[in-house]
C-alpha cells in the first residue's frame, strides 16, 4: 500500500469513528437531559390547564429543577390514577402531581426528598351543622378526589364506603358540594384553601387531619434520576426560587415550606 493510499485510510477510519462517537454523544445527551414528566392536570394551584397551557407550583418547580441540573422537561398530562402505572412502564421518568410519599407507593416508585408539607382538611358549606370530622360519621356524604390518600383517611377512620363520592378531579368533588350532592369535601389543605379563596359560601372545619409530605415520583428504572431531582431541588432552594413560588402560588403563606432535607422514608405515611 503506497502512503497515499494510507493517508486516505487512516482519514476515512478517523472519520467514520468522529462521526460515530458524535452520534453516540449526541443520543447520550439527549437521553440524559430530557425527562419526561407526568401531571394531573386537576389539582390547582400545584397543576392546572387552562386553554391547553399547564401551570402550577409544581410545574414551575420541576421546571426549576430540570434547568439547575441542565435537564429540560417534556411534559405528559394524565389522570392521577394513572401516574403510578405510567411510571411502572416506563412511559413516564417521573411524576408531579402533589403526590403524598407514603409506604405503598414506594413499592412501586422512587421518590425525591419532600418538597411541600400539606395535611387533609375538611370543607363545608358555610351553613352546614358540620363542626369536625367525627360529625361526618353520622351518614354525610363526603365528596373527594379518586385514589387519593384523602380516600385511604376516609376509610381507615369509619366513613363507610356508600358515603363516599369519588371523582376523577377534585373540580368535579367541589361541584358536588356546591350542588348539595355531597355534605363535605375532604382534600389536601391547600386545594381546599384555594378553592375557598374564590367561593365565599364555604369553609374549613376542626384541624388538619393529618400531616403528610409531597414528593416528585420517579420510575424505578431511573434511579440515578432521583439524585439529580434532589440536587435540583437544593440548589433551587439556596437561590431562592423555591422560595418565590410560595408567594406566587400561596401569597405568601409559607406553611408547606421544607426547610430541611426530608428523606422519603422518614416521612412516608402509611396506607
Amino acid at each position: 500500500m503506497n502512503n497515499k493510499s494510507l493517508i486516505l485510510l487512516t482519514t476515512s477510519l478517523v472519520s467514520g469513528l468522529a462521526l460515530s462517537l458524535g452520534a453516540t454523544t449526541i443520543a447520550s445527551a439527549q437521553s440524559a437531559t430530557t425527562m419526561v414528566v407526568g401531571a394531573d392536570t386537576t389539582f390547582p394551584p400545584f397543576e392546572t390547564e387552562t386553554n391547553g397551557q399547564v401551570t402550577g407550583f409544581d410545574i414551575d418547580m420541576i421546571n426549576a429543577i430540570a434547568k439547575a441540573e441542565s435537564m429540560t422537561v417534556t411534559l405528559k398530562t394524565l389522570p392521577f390514577d394513572g401516574i403510578i402505572p405510567s411510571l411502572q412502564a416506563g412511559s413516564i421518568d417521573a411524576a408531579v402531581a402533589g403526590i403524598t410519599i407514603k409506604k405503598s407507593r414506594m413499592q412501586n416508585v422512587e421518590f425525591s426528598d419532600a418538597y411541600y408539607k400539606s395535611g387533609l382538611s375538611v370543607l363545608v358549606k358555610k351553613d352546614s351543622d358540620i363542626k369536625s370530622f367525627d360529625d361526618l360519621k353520622n351518614g354525610h356524604v363526603v365528596a373527594t378526589k379518586k385514589a387519593t390518600s384523602s380516600v385511604d383517611y376516609l376509610t381507615g377512620h369509619g366513613v363507610q364506603q356508600d358515603y363516599i363520592k369519588q371523582f376523577q378531579s377534585i373540580d368535579a368533588a367541589y361541584q358536588a358540594l356546591e350542588t348539595g350532592g355531597a355534605d363535605a369535601v375532604i382534600f389536601d389543605n391547600p386545594v381546599n384553601l384555594n378553592f375557598k379563596a374564590a367561593h365565599d359560601d364555604v369553609q374549613t372545619v376542626g384541624p388538619l387531619l393529618t400531616g403528610e409530605y409531597y414528593g416528585i415520583a420517579v420510575s424505578k428504572q431511573k434511579p440515578e434520576l432521583v439524585g439529580k431531582i434532589n440536587d435540583g431541588l437544593a440548589k433551587i432552594k439556596q437561590s431562592g426560587e423555591y422560595q418565590k413560588l410560595f408567594d406566587k402560588y400561596f401569597g405568601g403563606d409559607t406553611s408547606g415550606v421544607v426547610k430541611d432535607v426530608q428523606k422519603p422514608d422518614a416521612v412516608a405515611i402509611s396506607g
